[in-house]
């Protein structure tokens, strides 16, 4: 701990609730330390994902594959994988063990090392389609599929996440439909995607349903 800055222990990670979880992580700062570079971004956007019985899920029913495996293990660990085999997802493990929840990490605000963000991406100038996606994010964070499993509440890993003291109340949390799920039936109609309100850096489109 420096400055009220801390790494999100196991405790964090291994509750039952997906969708809290989801919410609390808005606010929260991803840091990676990639080819001997760090950066660090804001998370404002967030999707929960929950077996079994979420059809949107990669564990739906309870699948165990070499890729979702990982979904299995006990909150703290990072999931990463390909979508369309183009682009690299970061995801959060939750949960306690054989329990396949996970957070999708949809966008975030960079903070730190944005000069290494816009050279992954080719950028020249920061702005919000920088980071306003979860492959995006990806790209500039340097994050890929060989990072898949690290766990996530090692101050010296590879990527962690911080609680810097940043209050998102719940007045400033929407939530909606999550995003390009598709042949899930009921469950890609779940308001289980969660925003900072007005945030610029998060993901389109801007379908959302205020939170009480």
């Amino acid at each position: 701990m420096k400055n009220n800055i801390f790494v999100l222990n196991k405790s964090f990670y291994t509750r039952l609730d997906v969708l809290q979880i989801s919410k609390e992580l808005l606010g929260k700062y991803i840091v990676t330390n990639i080819d001997g570079q760090r950066t660090v971004g804001m998370i404002v956007e967030t999707e929960a994902y929950r077996a079994p019985d979420d059809k949107a899920c990669h564990a739906y029913t309870n699948k165990r594959t070499e890729r979702t495996e990982v979904m299995f293990r006990e909150g703290g660990a990072a999931y990463v994988y390909l979508c369309y085999g183009i682009h690299h997802l970061f995801n959060v493990v939750t949960a306690e063990m054989n329990i396949a929840h996970a957070v999708l990490v949809r966008a975030i605000e960079p903070i730190e090392g944005v000069d290494i963000m816009l050279k992954r991406r080719k950028f020249t100038d920061n702005k919000p389609s920088l980071t306003n996606g979860p492959g995006k994010l990806c790209v500039a964070l340097g994050i890929k599929t060989i990072f898949s499993g690290v766990s996530l509440t090692e101050s010296l890993g590879v990527i962690y996440i911080e609680d810097r003291g940043t209050i998102i109340a719940p007045s400033q949390i929407v939530a909606g439909p999550r995003v390009g799920i598709f042949g899930a039936k009921e469950s890609r109609f779940w308001d289980w995607r969660f925003r900072i309100k007005d945030n610029p850096w998060t993901s389109k489109p801007n379908i959302v349903r205020y939170e009480d």
